[in-house]
């Protein structure tokens, strides 16, 4: 180990600085904002291992893709991010330089964003845990549970990237298309503001499809006492669409297995009235999801087997 604790908080508090709303920031027992609305609050955690591999991933973009996965589940209640805290296990091998750059990822995207790392906490461990926790303001929140029988369904943007990617990541020279769905497993690139306008053309319900739409979808449908009803006609409306089903077709994978049931894109999906987006269903009386349907049964997320 080429550093102590006080090196690596000097180079945090140089790299993530200050921010409107900041009272007192890095450096002290605690951080102090100020608050003027209702207060979101996340918090997500990655373990080495399970959630990043360092053998794919720089830490540049682990930093951007663990700081976008807490932001989106700030977007998708319909707040804007304002503070994120960070608490990092090191193992003690990691550089400084490592460090540095694990915090302008984390930087990168909360800045894109106009959020603030205000700070932390740094301890030793066998492996590298990242845990953070977002914060947001909004006047009234969307949760999941708001979705109305004749809502039409929107997705702010084809989901499937990231599982293509991890479908791509070993492959020794891989091709553009196959870069790009690896780039995008390994720091997604997420349309924050396609959450926002949901939020302000009046979306009923919304959520991050961070696991998979499958599952996402089911959770949405049983909190509002609804049925969700896709048609799987409409994804191929997007854009998006022949590219990734062309890379599916290349590796013998049912492109449906990657858009209904891959997960870590962090798309939004929401509910309501002549939203932006990718019209993909309507809201039905009834419970559960239908039309997500593939040839072989979802080989989804799961936290615990």
């Amino acid at each position: 180990m080429n550093f102590d604790e006080s090196q690596v908080i000097g180079v945090l508090a140089e790299i993530f600085g200050t921010g409107p709303g900041v009272i007192v920031g890095i450096g002290d027992d605690a951080a102090v904002v100020a608050t003027s609305a209702n207060t979101v609050i996340t918090t997500d955690m990655a373990i080495e291992g399970t959630h990043f591999n360092t053998q794919w991933s720089g830490a540049f973009e682990i930093g951007r893709k663990i700081c976008a996965a807490n932001l989106a589940d700030v977007y998708a209640m319909g707040a804007t991010p304002t503070y994120l805290v960070v608490a990092v296990t090191l193992t003690g091998q990691e550089t400084i330089e490592w460090i540095s750059e694990l915090a302008q990822g984390i930087k990168h995207e909360a800045s894109s964003c106009g959020a603030v790392v205000v700070g932390g906490d740094l301890t030793r461990g066998a492996f590298k845990v990242i845990s953070m926790t977002a914060l947001g303001e909004v006047a009234d929140a969307i949760s999941r549970s708001g979705a109305k029988v004749g809502d039409a369904i929107y997705v702010s943007s084809l989901p499937g990237w990231s599982a293509a990617g991890l479908a791509c990541i070993e492959k020794p020279e891989p091709n553009d298309l196959e870069q790009y769905a690896i780039d995008e497993f390994c720091a997604p690139t997420l349309d924050y503001s396609m959450a926002v306008a949901f939020a302000n053309k009046g979306a009923h319900s919304m959520c991050d499809v961070s696991d998979a739409l499958v599952i996402q979808a089911g959770q949405l449908a049983q909190a509002s006492g609804v049925q969700l009803c896709f048609d799987a006609a409409a994804f191929e409306n997007s854009e998006e669409f022949v590219q990734i089903q062309e890379l599916a077709s290349s590796t013998d994978v049912d492109v449906w297995q990657w858009i209904f049931a891959g997960g870590e894109d962090h798309v939004f999906l929401a509910t309501g009235k002549d939203l932006p987006g990718l019209c993909v269903g309507e809201v039905k009386a009834g419970t559960g999801v239908t039309g997500l349907e593939m040839k072989k049964a979802p080989d989804t997320w799961r936290h615990f087997n």
